[in-house]
């Protein structure tokens, strides 16, 4: 399938099937702890990216073989409001099924009309914020020259206005970057008059395209929620914990390549996780010696190193 995939166990979504719609790393930003790595095309400019037919007709199959699915989220290798596909998009998935529709949206681009509108139709919408000061968005956010926290603070408060479904908002803390006492308080005081039904901490527990990164302590993250208050959860997982889940991935992988080499595509199929994904875990399973990529013709195929 070229746009589902899953479902993937979620830590706050139950079993989601991923509705994956923009190019591999077209975003616009550039977060240095993204686990997919840099952004390959920063914009802001929205293009018809999707076809709608298609991403009906891949769902209808995974929706008649799959058992247990508790929302379809579109997420994945890219920031989805950069489609202009987005509406119909959405609209014909509400008609196809009853199962709950999230997006997973950097929220940068909130702030024009057309896209609140045409994220109506989705029943949870999860943005993120990870700073209020300017200078500290241009540090863990790497941000399009034309976006501004006062933009994306505009947008989510209309939106707030608007739309009548859940809205959970996510802050990704990045340890001596957006951490300090007085950033969260600026947080705390930006967010209060926007109504959130839940606040969301996070911290990398992925290894991130900047080395540097350096995710908080559960303790760090629990004294934060306290001072950010009520509807505040923390939703990072153990760093031991996204090692195991890390570990049986490539396990996954090995799995399916142990009979016979595969491209990245028939990977993707079997694992129902995304490429970008799979790609990662293949680059380290190749640094370990585990895995060899060869060419045949022009694709690319994986085999275990004899």
């Amino acid at each position: 399938m070229n746009y589902i995939f899953g479902p993937v166990r979620s830590r706050r979504l139950g079993f989601s099937l991923g509705v994956d719609i923009i190019p591999y790393k077209t975003c616009s930003l550039d977060c240095p702890y993204c686990q997919l790595g840099r952004t390959t095309e920063k914009t802001i400019e929205r293009s018809p990216h999707g076809n709608a037919d298609a991403i009906i007709a891949e769902l209808s199959h995974a929706l008649k073989v799959q058992q247990k699915i508790d929302y379809i989220t579109l997420s994945g290798s890219g920031e989805p409001t950069l489609s202009l596909n987005l509406g119909s998009i959405l609209r014909r998935i509400k008609e196809l099924t009853a199962i709950p529709v999230a997006v997973l949206t950097n929220g940068t681009l909130l702030h024009h009309e057309s896209v609140r509108e045409e994220l109506l139709p989705a029943d949870l919408v999860v943005p993120s914020l990870d700073a209020v000061s300017e200078e500290i968005f241009r540090v863990v956010n790497q941000p399009h020259p034309l976006i501004t926290v006062s933009h994306m603070l505009s947008g989510l408060k209309q939106f707030r206005k608007m739309f009548g479904g859940q809205l959970w908002l996510e802050i990704m803390l990045l340890q001596g970057v957006n951490d300090s006492p007085e950033e969260i308080e600026r947080i705390k005081e930006a967010i209060s008059p926007i109504a959130f039904d839940r606040v969301q901490l996070n911290t990398p527990v992925r290894p991130a395209w900047d080395s540097s990164i350096t995710a908080l302590s559960a303790p760090e993250l629990d004294r934060i929620r306290e001072r950010i208050g009520a509807k505040c959860e923390v939703i990072a997982g153990t760093r031991e914990k996204q090692r195991g889940i890390d570990r049986d991935i490539q396990e996954r992988i090995v799995s399916v390549i142990r009979r016979r080499p595969l491209n990245l595509p028939e990977i993707v199929d079997s694992l129902g996780i995304p490429p970008a994904m799979v790609s990662k875990h293949l680059a380290e399973l190749e640094e370990q010696g585990r895995v060899t990529a060869r060419h045949y013709g022009s694709e690319l195929f994986y085999q275990l190193t004899r």
